[in-house]
């Protein structure tokens, strides 16, 4: 390629984007990174801040989530970015949820991954319906960042560390290399990735229309706790076994999903699984739904709000917490499809998370686009 301008252009500043600026940056491009908000708003500050690798799809979503693992773990002191847990810990509630667990672990997945009886968990960890327990995973692979601490100390570090550009406030209209067109003017860059999040409507949309998109609304919630134990990890249960790809391909899944269905039907009817993070102030993000539409609503109905925190109550003991923030987010979904590379042209790529993980992927999926785009296998 010659060297117009930037070596490459970075539309969209997620953290699909952010991470695609790093793995460029680490082969020594210039980089520009384009965005239409002032600051990051969408779902890459709106979510767990989870990096997630238990659970994850096996194969290719599994090693990319091993591997963004290992980036974040790399950079994040690096950026400021302070790390507030470490691992997981999946509560089976049920005798059924304890048989996917003990098949994950059989797998090459549940490598480095333990099973706890409900003894042990009690002896680890406080604050816990042990005595309600089956028994419980822990794996030591998650990481736990504060998402909307941790993308603008991203941006900032790549600004400050890798000399990247950014254009906050800045729409690009149309995107093919080496001119792109924006609301500042004509840009030049030698290649393009755009990574829309949930926008399939500004560039290449005739391409991702047959990607048969829609994105799924999610609610999120902070609860303040009388006490939490800081010792634990993150925390999932029952629900989740039938969501995350990893354990609901178990085979013992399917007898599982059935016992959900009778028992917690309208928490599946909602997507509701039960996901709990310590923030830094001792405040625990609690989560999530699932609904999907091309455009969702922007409300949040505390009946689906009720749903997830009766989960919570089923796995953590004491009173009722008291909520002190609500929200909701979307992303970018798409049938029987974790993510997607369109390739509009050889200097053109178009990615998509399409499973909410991107938090969890993103900088392996990153690596491969960027390694594809300007060749070589890693960064340097």
């Amino acid at each position: 390629m010659n060297c117009v301008g930037y070596d490459l252009a970075v539309v969209g500043a997620g953290i699909c984007g952010l991470a695609h600026a790093l793995a460029a940056a680490r082969h020594g491009k210039r980089v520009v990174v384009i965005d239409r908000d002032a600051q990051n708003n969408g779902a890459s500050v709106r979510n767990f801040g989870f990096i997630t690798v238990t659970g994850q799809q096996e194969g290719e979503c599994w090693r990319r989530a091993m591997r963004s693992r290992d980036i974040w773990a790399e950079i994040a002191p690096q950026a400021g970015i302070a790390v507030l847990q470490q691992g997981l810990l999946t509560v089976a509630r049920r005798p059924t949820a304890r048989a996917v667990l003990e098949e994950f672990c059989g797998t090459t997945m549940g490598r480095d991954c333990r099973m706890l009886e409900p003894a042990e968990v009690s002896a680890r960890y406080d604050g816990l319906r042990t005595e309600a327990f089956a028994g419980a995973l822990h794996s030591p692979h998650e990481l736990r960042v504060e998402s909307r601490d941790a993308i603008p100390r991203l941006a900032a570090f790549l600004a400050e560390r890798h000399g990247v550009t950014f254009l906050r406030e800045t729409v690009v209209h149309a995107a093919g290399p080496p001119r792109l067109d924006t609301s500042r003017g004509p840009m030049w860059a030698n290649a393009v990735v755009v990574c829309p999040g949930d926008d399939f409507h500004t560039l290449h949309a005739d391409r991702l229309a047959t990607y048969g998109l829609t994105r799924c609304k999610l609610h999120m919630l902070r609860l303040r706790p009388e006490r939490h134990d800081a010792r634990l990890p993150a925390v999932m249960s029952d629900l989740g076994l039938v969501r995350y790809l990893g354990y609901a391909e178990r085979p013992a899944a399917a007898a599982l999903r059935r016992e959900l269905e009778a028992e917690q039907g309208p928490h599946l009817d909602n997507g509701v699984h039960l996901i709990a993070v310590r923030s830094a102030d001792g405040s625990l993000v609690v989560g999530d739904s699932h609904h999907y539409a091309a455009t969702p609503d922007p409300f949040a109905s505390r009946a689906v709000d009720d749903l997830i925190l009766d989960e919570y109550g089923q796995v953590f003991a004491g009173p009722p917490p008291t909520v002190v923030e609500r929200w909701i987010g979307t992303y970018a979904s798409a049938p029987n499809r974790l993510m997607l590379v369109d390739r509009p042209s050889d200097a053109i790529r178009v990615v998509v998370i399409t499973s909410g993980t991107g938090a969890s992927t993103s900088f392996a999926i990153a690596e491969e686009v960027v390694a594809d785009l300007f060749g070589g296998d890693r960064p340097r």
